[in-house]
């Protein structure tokens, strides 16, 4: 039977029969997976037009799949693809040199600042896409969580969709410890153990997109331990209860100490002292991660080493 995800075109009628690693995922996100390149615009287009087939009849884009589905696609004009990004020499030494934990059903990478988890928004390559590119074999590969792309440091990815789906809950209950380092400006008071302020996602008029402390946010709590302090900067552990988009940032500005080289939440001038330092990316760092394997049931514990290039910024440091 062909398959799209085979590599064929898709310029022909393709069938493709849902497999037990798909077992429960949603119709569109099935597809996003499986016609690798082809813009979400389009794929939604199709499902709108009634040109996906779920066992020969019309299905909505929510519509959960099952094992054995057999999956009709339309044929999709060549021009309208986008040929897949392809992960340069670099940066498949880095993530093959950078596996912090594998097996059967998860792996866990120390993620370089400067790489996307997924592409997106003008990128079109990011942690995901490289990886898939690089296990062609792997029949599942998902993101379990984000960092932010300036953010460096422990990524899980699932490689079972039952894994992936008992992690994200275990998340959601506050299950996986998620530990952060940073350096922020000034001293931070030895008293602010939790920071306990909803968070809400705004867009600016300049289209820019931006979370706030807001009443009406989503409830944020993030809790700091001082790891070593400087004349002008403290290095913090951070743990999160919940994670929220640009949580530790946001929380970090929020108490007038923003982190260190944050173009975003940051302060222009502690940033400009640093860049002497050699400070040329965010001073966030996703050191540890701690959780109960879904398939073992044994306890995983995992550490990032700090960037060499942090490092050194904070030898500088007096």
């Amino acid at each position: 039977m062909p398959n799209a995800d085979s590599g064929s075109e898709f310029d022909k009628v393709s069938f493709t029969e849902v497999g037990p690693e798909h077992a429960g995922q949603r119709l569109d996100n099935f597809l996003i997976r499986h016609l690798k390149g082809v813009p979400k615009s389009r794929i939604y287009r199709l499902l709108r037009k009634g040109e996906v087939r779920l066992n020969k009849g019309r299905v909505k884009p929510d519509t959960r799949v099952k094992e054995g589905d057999i999956v009709r696609i339309a044929p999709i004009r060549v021009a309208e693809r986008g040929a897949p990004a392809v992960p340069g020499k670099q940066l498949k030494r880095y993530l093959a040199d950078n596996i912090l934990f594998e097996d059967e059903g998860l792996l866990i990478i120390n993620k370089p600042s400067g790489l996307a988890v997924h592409g997106g928004s003008g990128i079109s390559l990011g942690a995901i896409e490289a990886l898939r590119a690089e296990r062609p074999e792997a029949r599942f590969l998902e993101l379990v969580h984000r960092l932010d792309r300036d953010t460096s440091g422990c990524l899980m990815l699932a490689k079972k969709r039952a894994v992936l789906l008992e992690l994200q809950a275990a998340m959601q209950r506050n299950q996986v410890e998620k530990r952060y380092q940073a350096l922020v400006k000034g001293q931070w008071p030895k008293g602010k153990a939790t920071i306990n302020a909803p968070l809400k996602k705004n867009q600016l008029s300049s289209g820019e997109r931006i979370v706030l402390v807001d009443a009406g946010g989503k409830p944020s709590v993030t809790h700091f331990r001082i790891a070593e302090r400087y004349k002008e900067a403290t290095l913090l552990s951070i743990k999160l209860e919940t994670g929220r988009t640009h949580q530790i940032r946001v929380h970090c500005q929020f108490s007038g100490q923003p982190i260190a080289g944050d173009p975003k939440y940051g302060d222009v001038h502690f940033n400009e002292s640093l860049r002497d330092s050699g400070l040329k990316r965010l001073f966030l760092h996703a050191s540890h991660l701690r959780f109960r394997h879904p398939l073992s049931g044994d306890w995983v514990d995992v550490e990032a080493p700090l960037p060499k290039d942090l490092g050194a910024v904070l030898n500088k440091l007096v």
